[in-house]
């Protein structure tokens, strides 16, 4: 896996709209799938996303996506070569988004 700057800005900005707007979902309140997000981004290759809200730190947020199979699934998929994230820090949150490409 490696560090990918696009789709760590893809997370982030993903985060702070979460916060800024108060939903947490894959589906903005536009109706933007991530997939649509990272086309409007240039980046054709998206493969998933994880997102989380609440988590106090890193670990904690880590510790929910591996105890919850499709997180985890994504985590673990060998397929996915390059990994972006992004956190939030705000009223309500924090907000955290992986966004994994091929």
């Amino acid at each position: 896996m490696t560090a990918d700057p696009k789709l760590a800005q893809l997370a982030e900005d993903f985060s702070e709209d979460m916060s800024l707007r108060q939903f947490f979902d894959h589906i903005s309140p536009d109706g933007d799938s991530p997939w649509d997000r990272a086309e409007s981004a240039g980046i054709l290759d998206l493969g998933g996303e994880n997102i989380a809200r609440g988590q106090s730190d890193a670990q904690a947020v880590m510790d929910s996506w591996m105890n919850s199979s499709g997180h985890r699934a994504n985590i673990l998929n060998c397929s996915f070569k390059r990994l972006g994230v992004g956190t939030h820090f705000g009223t309500g949150g924090p907000w955290w988004t992986q966004d994994f490409g091929y």
